[in-house]
């Protein structure tokens, strides 16, 4: 019934003669009462199986309800830094916030609640639907009151590939046959495993490294979000580290194209992602971790990133199912030995 009413308003708008539409009142605008009232049905959805993330009182993602006992995915990258977290779900806020599991790859958290009979998201048979197929997310939230958005799916489901390709995080000083680490970036994964300036690189997943291009000969083929060992020297002293790839673009490049400049809020990460859907809601990059749903309330995806401003990024839900069943196991362990 939602759906045939919706219908019926674009059919309205179409019909409209062309000074009619330029002048579109405000309230059938996508983001206008008339038209997100029709997706009430998947509004509630996001009011009960959703979570908003907040870093004392700001906002900073969401996140999927997947247990009734607590457990939710959300955006990792979006958690770094926050020194004070607490989630609400529904209408109650929790305090106690674990950050049990992350997964580079896809930038998502496993975090635990203390909550019971909570509403976990009921997922979709499949993200393979066609284009122009509407789907519902998160918009901006009261206190109390989630909000939806509605859009369509506008392009098919595929890999999203580092921009830059994958690096390290580190610019190297070339000192004889020493590379020494002479910056390291913020949030990169150098940075993360403990490396500092000074150390001197010595290997990569095994390989000698003498000169800068022996690294870009390891990393040719790896992608953003996935690890390698690299062995360094402090000092007189070796270590080895697991040091999470990032991709180069959003490690260090600082301009903006034209699209960038014209679509405001965007994504710190937006690239190298295995398989993502598209789609066009409107929202900025804190509207990302949240569930994106079906006209039937399913969960087809998870918001990933806000590329542009004509493009956000799903993890579709057959990877969503399978990297939540992961962090799962993960977390919970070997199962016991039986005698």
């Amino acid at each position: 019934m939602n759906a045939k009413r919706l219908i019926f308003i674009i059919a309205c708008v179409l019909a409209l003669p062309l000074h009619g539409q330029q002048n579109l009142e405000s309230a059938y605008r996508t983001t206008g009462p008339a038209v997100t009232a029709v997706f009430e049905p998947q509004r509630a959805v996001l009011q009960t199986s959703s979570a908003v993330i907040l870093g004392g009182r700001k906002e900073m993602s969401y996140g999927i309800v997947i247990s009734a006992d607590g457990h939710i995915l959300t955006k990792a990258s979006e958690l770094e830094g926050l020194d004070k977290i607490s989630v609400t779900v529904d209408r109650t806020n929790y305090k106690d916030v674990r950050i049990l599991a992350t997964d580079p790859q896809w930038d998502v958290a496993l975090i635990k609640i203390d909550a019971t009979d909570l509403l976990p998201v009921v997922y979709a048979a499949t993200s393979e639907v066609p284009h122009g197929t509407w789907v519902v997310a998160n918009g901006a939230t009261s206190r109390t009151t989630r909000r939806a958005l509605a859009g369509i799916v506008s392009a098919k489901v595929r890999e999203i590939p580092a921009a830059g390709g994958a690096a390290l995080g580190v610019v190297l000083n070339v000192k004889g046959k020493l590379l020494e680490i002479e910056e390291i970036a913020d949030g990169s994964g150098a940075q993360q495993a403990g490396l500092e300036k000074g150390d001197v690189i010595l290997t990569i997943e095994g390989t000698e490294i003498k000169k800068i291009e022996d690294i870009a000969e390891v990393l040719k083929d790896r992608k953003a979000g996935s690890t390698v060992k690299v062995t360094y020297r402090r000092g007189k002293r070796e270590f080895t580290a697991e040091v999470r790839l990032t991709s180069k673009g959003e490690l260090f490049n600082d301009t903006m194209n034209r699209n960038d400049m014209m679509s405001g809020d965007y994504s710190k990460r937006r690239s190298g992602f295995p398989r993502v859907m598209q789609h066009d809601i409107l929202g900025s990059s804190r509207v990302t971790g949240g569930p994106l749903l079906d006209l039937e309330g399913r969960c087809i995806g998870m918001n990933i990133a806000r590329a542009n401003r004509a493009e956000s990024f799903a993890i579709p839900v057959e990877d969503l199912k399978a990297l939540a069943e992961r962090l799962m196991k993960q977390v919970a362990g070997p199962p016991p030995e039986t005698e």
